[in-house]
C-alpha cells in the first residue's frame, strides 16, 4: 500500500511540473507574439492592454525622418518605393490580414476608385514580409489601386506597435509629420488633416519669428544683403 501511494505522490509531482512548464512556454509565446505586433488589435484589445479603440491625435517624431520601403509585392516580386525626397508625400498603412479592423480598410482600399488622401499625398500599404505573413492572403486583400508591399524591416524601420498604423512622410524633406491608429478611413483623414494644419502652423510661425529677427537687425525687404553678389 505505501508503495503505491508513493507511486501516486511522484506522478502528482511530475504532473504538476508538466503543468508548469506547459504555462511557463505558453507565457513565452505570448510574449513574443506581443513583441512582434500580433493580436494587437484594437477592437480587440482592452484599456488594460495599452491600446485604445477611439483614434488618438497623431504622434510627432521631432526631426525624425521616414525610410524608403523595400520588400516584394503579393506576388513575390522585388520592390522598392522611393519615399525620403520623393514629390509627392506618403501615406503608409501598415496593415495585416488577421487583424479584425484591418478588414474595414482593405474593403475601403479595394472598393475605392480614387481616394481622397489628405496634402494629395500618395497611399501605400505595408504588410509584414512573407516569413511572417500569408502572402496568399495578402494577395487575394491586396487592391488594384494601391501598392503593397510586404517587408518585416519597414514595420522595425518605422517601430510600427500595432495594426492597423499609419504614418505620414513629407516627401521633399523626408519629415514623419505624424502617426497613429484609426478605426476608420474617415478616421485618418481627419487626423492628418489636423496634423498637417499644426505643422503648416509651425511653419508659419517659424517665418514670422525670422522675419522680425531680421527686422529687429535692420535688414528690411530689398536689403542688400538679401541678395548675394553674382559672380562674373
Amino acid at each position: 500500500m505505501a508503495e503505491v501511494v508513493a507511486i501516486q505522490t511522484v506522478a502528482i509531482i511530475l504532473l504538476g511540473l508538466l503543468v508548469v512548464g506547459l504555462l511557463r512556454s505558453h507565457a513565452e509565446i505570448l510574449r513574443t507574439l506581443h513583441q512582434l505586433g500580433a493580436g494587437l488589435d484594437p477592437d480587440g484589445a482592452s484599456p488594460a492592454a495599452g491600446v485604445t479603440s477611439a483614434v488618438a491625435p497623431p504622434v510627432r517624431r521631432g526631426a525624425a525622418t521616414g525610410f524608403d520601403l523595400a520588400g516584394v509585392t503579393p506576388t513575390d516580386e522585388a520592390v522598392r518605393i522611393g519615399v525620403v525626397g520623393a514629390r509627392q508625400s506618403t501615406v503608409l498603412a501598415f496593415l495585416s490580414s488577421g487583424c479584425g479592423t484591418c478588414g474595414s480598410f482593405w474593403g475601403t482600399f479595394g472598393g475605392a476608385g480614387r481616394l481622397a488622401v489628405p496634402g494629395d499625398a500618395r497611399l501605400v500599404i505595408v504588410t509584414k514580409g512573407p516569413e511572417a505573413e500569408s502572402e496568399s492572403a495578402i494577395r487575394d486583400l491586396s487592391p488594384a489601386a494601391f501598392p503593397v508591399v510586404m517587408s518585416t524591416e519597414a514595420w522595425l524601420e518605422y517601430k510600427v506597435p500595432h495594426t492597423p498604423y499609419f504614418v505620414y512622410v513629407d516627401g521633399p524633406s523626408g519629415r514623419i509629420i505624424g502617426e497613429g491608429s484609426a478605426q476608420s478611413w474617415d478616421q485618418v483623414v481627419s487626423l492628418w488633416s489636423q496634423a498637417l494644419a499644426d505643422d503648416a502652423s509651425r511653419a508659419a510661425g517659424g517665418e514670422d519669428r525670422a522675419d522680425r529677427e531680421l527686422l529687429q537687425a535692420g535688414i528690411r525687404p530689398g536689403h542688400r544683403s538679401l541678395y548675394p553678389p553674382q559672380a562674373n
